[in-house]
């Protein structure tokens, strides 16, 4: 076995076949371990060469049950859903979240993670923010499990996995629907320039397109409600033949609705709108808004379950990991839903 980083004992419950909480019953010289067994856990720290800080072990036991969860953007309702029922999850497993926003700032990510390794979280959970920083080198270094979700900026899934929706499908399916109901041109709007999710969830929009032979219309932007909002309008007065919009997220989407009602186009009949997550308020606007569900509250669960497997039983995640998402279609793209 080959590791590239200082050694856990999650690598040597690997290399010796056993649970991490053998091992560390073996580290602790409890008498309830059976001698064949220690001795096999002996081997395996030798063998890829771990060495048991003690202290460091003591200073870290008050807080063995702390996981880290960093968001990048706690503003936008799908990742305070994402966080409310993550933390929910891991309550339920006996675990806590230290929970901190860094509001897509790359040197205040680095600062928060910084810190909750100073202080001992056994885990981490990110949905990191974009731009330059040594976040995952310096968890890498401190060799502690980290997860990437809903979003990815280190390629090296082997340490760092990813857990994501199937956003391809998701905005494949929601372009198919829109061109079911009729629509002529389709255009997608929001999402931050060349960034890894918005190309993701471009890429079904485009694939559908160019099936059906029509052209693209593309305007990202940031993926708030002031951005959907003056796209209502820049589509009405610059791109008058597009009488669609799938949206980078519900935010952007949620905006369209209020440029298109300011600018007098009735949406579900004379443009029709999707948006993707499918946040809890979508379902309570006038018109109701169609978007790609992503299961917010299952991505939480299946994420607790995850990090808890891989902390308590060395069960590593695979290295990408995209969970099922299904379109709820409702007015805003069909007036008879």
């Amino acid at each position: 076995m080959t590791v590239t980083r200082r050694p856990t004992i999650i690598d040597v419950a690997k290399q010796a076949g056993v649970s991490k909480s053998t091992v560390s019953l073996v580290l602790q010289n409890s008498p309830s371990v059976r001698e064949e067994t220690r001795q096999q856990v002996r081997a395996a720290m030798a063998q890829i060469g771990y060495v048991y800080n003690r202290s460091a072990a003591n200073m870290r036991s008050s807080n063995a049950g702390l996981i880290g969860l960093v968001i990048n953007d706690l503003r936008n309702p799908f990742f305070t859903e994402f966080a409310t029922s993550l933390q929910m999850a891991l309550s339920e497993r006996g675990y806590s979240a230290v929970v901190a926003n860094t509001d897509e700032k790359p040197e205040l990510q680095e600062q928060v993670v910084s810190a909750m390794i100073e202080h001992g979280v056994s885990a981490l959970i990110l949905c990191p923010t974009y731009g330059p920083s040594s976040t995952f080198d310096a968890i890498a270094r401190a060799g502690i499990p980290a997860l990437q979700m809903l979003r990815w900026v280190d390629e090296r899934f082997d340490l760092f996995p990813l857990s994501a929706p199937d956003y391809i499908a998701g905005s494949r399916a929601a372009t198919e629907h829109l061109i079911g109901m009729g629509a002529r041109r389709i255009a997608f709007v929001g999402g931050p320039e060349g960034r890894t999710v918005t190309e993701e969830r471009k890429v079904g929009y485009l694939d559908v397109l160019r099936e059906h032979d029509m052209p693209p219309c593309v305007l990202t932007g940031r993926s708030v409600r002031a951005f959907g909002r003056d796209a209502a309008k820049t589509l009405a007065s610059q791109h008058p033949t597009v009488d669609a919009a799938l949206c980078f997220n519900d935010l952007v989407a949620l905006g369209m609705l209020s440029g298109c009602y300011e600018i007098g186009r009735n949406v579900g009949t004379d443009f029709r709108i999707v948006g993707i997550d499918d946040i809890e308020e979508v379902a309570q606007t006038f018109p109701a808004l169609s978007s790609v569900r992503c299961d917010i509250a299952a991505i939480g669960q299946q994420a607790a379950r995850t990090v808890v497997d891989w902390l308590e039983d060395g069960k590593t995640p695979p290295p990408e990991t995209r969970t099922p998402v299904n379109l709820v279609v409702r007015a805003s793209s069909d007036p008879n839903a």
